[in-house]
């Protein structure tokens, strides 16, 4: 913090002999800042006091979006009431669309983890509005006698109301980003199931041999998984739509106009294109952080079922001499500094990684929540940083496995094959036929002897070898099959 007191003097320093400072004032007294920079004196003590995880604002570009919709839907529905002038209301819903086009996200610098419930956030975003809009209307930044942050942007709002709808709308942006690329993966794992459907290959349950399947069937359910995690991602997220704007401080609606909740509103769910609707009780969603947590916790379901994935491909593949080395993953880099030859699969083990942080958030999301305190929860800054990073790590690790592991898999298929021919489990197709306790002794008698269930079976005379050969077949193992009394 020290460093960064220092630079910000540093910066100002550098501007003053060119006359390019400017003095802003709040409650605490009056600051210099660069007079280019769009943010004011309450950002600037946000960055003196918040220098906490490195992850500023702007790396989020649809919570950057998200305040921006805000802002633009309040100052439509306060001068349609009447409430903020037109000429100002201009300014900032011109400001805010200069905003959707990613222009001046730089001037989003205060941390995403923060004190004050989420207010740096909110001021951030209500300076560097008024001062683009001041441009806009012909005045220099600062002077914020003709568009001030607080009076005009802010108008008819509070940062508990703004910061929540913010946060809620850039994880639902979010979440439809996430939501792509697994549609993604479970495209390419169904190709998978397609491109392996003859694939013969052996079952395993508590890593024994159970019976036969097909790799086909094993990467099918795979789609499956990652289909429900996109289902239960969408139904989730549609929560998020329900917003307690017009709450202001409390959920009371204090210092807004009658009538601007229900406008304000409808005006974002008109800009955004999405449908928003008010939450059917302010006060409750002002202090609520319910929807968060079943976010969060779907989150963490889909990452449990991606990384169970990753870990049946690093079984799968393992080896390639010693381990099952059913499958192959491709080769993405040298797996050791001093093992030549070694590869390691590394894109299924970095995307367990991210799946363990998402486990964690989901605690972290899970403690916030919990910290409500009456009508309101200073914690929601910490829920929006795991949210927006845990989305965000979501969609990468998605978009990585894709392209990088599951698109070239290759299966080893004599191998597989040779692996069911041998195996102690292609007994329990016998039991239909021969009965649980003769299939358990001729199971019992091949690993003893290290023979084979197919000619134990012949040497007992249990079978002949037609019915034999019928019954045993890999892949009429692979589907139910009529019982013959």
């Amino acid at each position: 913090m020290r460093a960064v007191s220092a630079q910000l003097s540093a910066v100002i320093a550098a501007q003053q002999p060119l006359g390019g400072i400017r003095t802003e004032h709040d409650s605490l007294g009056t600051r210099e800042l660069p007079a280019d920079a769009y943010y004011g004196v309450q950002t600037l003590r946000a960055v003196e006091n918040f220098q906490i995880s490195g992850i500023k604002l702007r790396k989020f570009g649809h919570l950057v979006n998200a305040l921006a919709h805000v802002k633009k839907a309040a100052a439509l529905a306060n001068a349609e009431l009447g409430a903020l002038a037109q000429p100002k209301a201009d300014a900032i819903v011109a400001a805010c669309d200069e905003l959707l086009t990613g222009r001046l996200r730089e001037n989003f610098v205060v941390d995403m983890v923060q004190g004050g419930a989420g207010t740096s956030t909110n001021m951030n975003a209500n300076e560097v509005i008024a001062n683009r809009g001041l441009e806009l209307m012909g005045h220099r930044k600062g002077e914020y006698r003709y568009l001030h942050p607080n009076d005009d942007v802010n108008r008819s709002q509070s940062t508990n109301d703004v910061y929540p709808t913010s946060v809620k709308l850039g994880v639902y942006l979010s979440l439809q980003d996430a939501s792509a690329a697994l549609g993604e993966l479970q495209n390419a794992l169904r190709a998978k199931a397609v491109e392996f459907a003859d694939v013969i290959k052996m079952g395993r349950t508590q890593l024994q041999d159970a019976v036969p399947m097909t790799l086909g069937q094993e990467f099918g359910a795979y789609a499956v998984m990652i289909g429900e995690a996109i289902n239960h991602l969408q139904r989730v997220g549609g929560d998020l739509l329900a917003v307690n704007m017009g709450a202001t401080a409390i959920g009371t609606g204090i210092t807004s106009p009658p009538g601007y909740a229900d406008l304000v509103t409808v005006k974002l769910a008109e800009i955004t294109g999405l449908p928003i609707v008010q939450a059917e009780n302010l006060v409750e969603a002002t202090q609520d952080s319910g929807d968060f947590v079943a976010v969060s916790a779907t989150l963490k379901r889909a990452a449990v079922q991606l990384s169970k994935i990753c870990n049946d491909l690093r079984l799968l593949s393992s080896g390639p001499r010693a381990g099952l080395g059913e499958i192959n993953l491709p080769a993405m880099q040298p797996g050791s500094s001093i093992m030549p030859g070694k590869v390691n699969p590394v894109i299924p083990e970095v995307v367990s990684q991210v799946c363990f942080q998402l486990i964690g958030y989901d605690m972290t999301v899970t403690m916030a929540a919990e910290a409500s305190q009456l009508e309101l929860n200073m914690a929601e800054p910490i829920m929006a940083h795991d949210l927006m990073m845990g989305t965000m790590m979501l969609r990468n690790a998605a978009v990585t496995l894709t392209s990088r592991c599951i698109t070239g898999i290759t299966a080893n298929r004599e191998h597989c094959r040779d692996l069911v021919a041998h195996s102690i489990g292609l007994v329990t197709a016998l039991v239909p036929t021969l009965g649980y306790e003769q299939s358990a002794a001729i199971a019992k008698e091949a690993l003893e002897s290290g023979g084979s269930v197919y000619d134990l079976v012949l040497e007992r005379g249990a079978m002949t070898k037609a019915e034999l050969d019928d019954l045993l077949s890999p892949e009429k193992m692979t589907a139910p099959r009529a019982r013959r009394l």
